[in-house]
């Protein structure tokens, strides 16, 4: 018999034998990395990547970063305490004493701190079931294009038919989706629908609990909405006895160019839900920011057994001081974004139609068409970028580069997104002659 194996089938990999069907951006990315540093990441063969995906906003201030890391070794060699429930630790005291000084004192604000579940979703959650409760209300105004997570409750306001076809029954009770800002074309102002609606005693609209949404859709393809709109929508909110639930989960942690998404917009939510990047370092951690006259639950009435991620508070205090104490940091953001800005308009102008998305280093080009924005981001891929599409058809090239991207970095990875649409649009130049 012969030893010739050339002809054996390859066996599947681990994760097509064992991982769930629902695994996603491992598709796109279909190599194993391990290691990760700032903002460049490296797989088992020992190509490195950039990285403009960064833990999609979960990893603003890059891999690794060696002052949260050493503190967090330190953390751990010491034994100190890893998982706390909601006991006081010295970890979770220096992070809230942390976001109290440079965060919420600065702003003006005076919201409790509510540590949910892990995630993003179970904020939004919390931050639901809160304004219902303290409104005896139950309806919530969400709007389209809104992305808020996959759980029952917070699917609920999730516009997106494919993440709400997931979950095998109706979701959307006791949720209005109302246009959100330029979803009916330019000159169009929806929040005159929406004031209709709700100065109209016939209109179907039960009274709010909460208006909720974020200022900048991130996973709805980066509708950033105006300053004017958003007054608008709050004015509306005060006026009907709703609560603002403002979303920050993506477009927090300095990702719009200021560490709330909703700075110099002239308002203050009443509720604020945070995570992905909160800990700084990728570690599960979320809250919801409530006002005080809102803190409504009774002891464990929303609860979470990782609500104590204390790993997560050491990262988060560290990130909190080494970037916000000193507004430089911030500073910096706005010189970034125009780095952004000016690549991210090559790449628009090579394409017809095509546009700017977003607002600060949470930009994109809406290519007109997910096939063409999945090919850029293939070819980008294959050339030693990672990054993402976002939006309804997935149709817009989204960049979300850590925060502390170096200049050099910066503009490299620009500079392979740019040549992965040159070499695209000239193979489907060449396929159409």
């Amino acid at each position: 018999m012969p030893n010739d194996m050339s002809d054996t089938p390859k066996k599947p990999s681990i994760y097509k034998r064992r991982e769930s069907e629902a695994r996603s951006y491992c598709r796109g990315f279909d190599t194993t990395f391990v290691k990760a540093s700032g903002s460049e990441m490296t797989d088992k063969n020992g190509e490195t990547y950039i990285d403009f995906l960064a833990g999609c906003s979960s990893l603003n201030y890059g891999h690794n970063d060696p002052d949260m890391k050493e503190a967090l070794v330190d953390h751990i060699t010491r034994d100190g305490v890893s998982h706390g429930l909601d006991l006081h630790t010295d970890a979770k005291g220096d992070f809230l004493r942390a976001f109290e000084t440079h965060i919420l004192k600065p702003r003006d604000m005076d919201h409790k701190v509510m540590f949910t579940g892990p995630t993003g979703a179970n904020a939004v959650e919390a931050a639901m079931k809160m304004a219902r409760k303290v409104t005896g209300r139950t309806n919530i105004i969400a709007f389209t294009n809104g992305f808020h997570g996959v759980t029952m409750g917070a699917l609920s306001a999730t516009g997106n038919g494919y993440h709400r076809g997931g979950a095998g029954m109706p979701v959307g009770g006791h949720v209005t989706r109302m246009p959100y800002d330029g979803y009916m074309g330019d000159g169009c102002d929806t929040s005159k629908f929406l004031e209709a609606m709700l100065n109209d005693a016939s209109s179907g609209m039960d009274a709010p609990a909460a208006i909720l949404f974020e200022t900048v859709q991130g996973e709805g393809g980066l509708n950033a909405a105006s300053k004017e709109w958003i007054e608008k929508v709050v004015n509306l909110a005060h006026e009907h006895g709703a609560l603002v639930i403002v979303d920050d989960v993506q477009a927090g942690c300095g990702r719009t160019g200021t560490f709330f998404s909703f700075e110099e917009m002239g308002f203050t939510p009443d509720i604020v839900t945070m995570a992905k990047s909160l800990s700084g370092f990728g570690l599960p951690m979320a809250l919801a920011l409530v006002r005080p006259q809102h803190d409504v639950f009774g002891p464990a009435e929303h609860n979470g057994t990782f609500r104590g991620n204390n790993h997560a508070f050491v990262t988060a205090r560290v990130a909190i001081e080494k970037f916000w104490a000193d507004p430089k940091f911030q500073e910096t953001l706005a010189s970034k974004s125009m780095v952004l800005t000016t690549g991210l308009q090559e790449l628009a102008d090579k394409i017809d139609g095509a546009y700017l998305k977003g607002r600060g280093l949470m930009m994109g080009v809406d290519v007109g068409s997910g096939e063409l924005a999945g090919e850029i981001c293939a070819r980008a891929f294959e050339k030693g970028l990672v990054i993402e599409t976002s939006g309804p058809n997935d149709e817009v090239v989204k960049v979300l580069a850590p925060l502390t991207t170096p200049d050099k970095t910066f503009r490299k990875g620009l500079a392979i997104l740019l040549e992965a649409a040159d070499e695209v649009l000239e193979q489907h130049k060449i396929a159409a002659e």
